[in-house]
């Protein structure tokens, strides 16, 4: 897969190679979404038991997980900037290979929600495996990336490459 790379430097460093928040301040309020993907790799027998575990059920468990991070991603990534999110989802679907995730996240505003997206999606992942671990160690979280974005300057993000228009 050829990525399409932004720029040709890292945006949270000053001048001086210093960390630093970026300044979002002169940016305009836009659309904003982002989708995200992660993988939970469970053996298929233990797989079967999800939904008869005492805990609750994981699928709806790791979706509200999901969410409540998203919310206190600029808390968990020190550079990131808190946003209004204005919709955030998680969907949890049962596949041959285990659970899939897929997080979608929007705001109006001067930065984009990727981080919020991939947030959810990860601490989804981690709750299953949590809630899962008792039946099967060998549990392989994989797969977390962005899917999509959308608004901003850079446009309209599809993995795979950028999507025209």
């Amino acid at each position: 897969m050829k990525a399409r790379l932004a720029k040709n430097r890292l945006t949270h460093y000053d001048s001086a190679g210093a960390p630093r928040m970026v300044d979002v301040s002169e940016k305009p309020f836009t659309r904003r979404t982002a989708r995200a993907h992660a993988l939970v790799r469970i053996q298929p027998e233990v797989l079967e038991q999800l939904p008869e575990n005492p805990k609750g059920h994981p699928l709806e468990i790791a979706r509200i997980a999901g969410i409540s991070a998203a919310k206190r991603t600029a808390e968990l990534i020190p550079l990131c900037h808190p946003l209004l999110l204005t919709h955030l989802d998680v969907e949890t679907t049962l596949v041959s290979e285990g659970v899939e995730i897929v997080s979608t996240a929007s705001t109006t505003g001067p930065t984009g929600v990727e981080m919020e997206a991939l947030t959810a999606a990860a601490v989804a992942a981690l709750t299953i495996y949590d809630m899962a671990k008792g039946l099967d160690k060998s549990i392989e979280i994989s797969q977390l990336y962005l899917l999509e974005k959308t608004g901003g300057k850079s446009g309209v993000y599809q993995r795979g490459g950028p999507k025209e228009g």
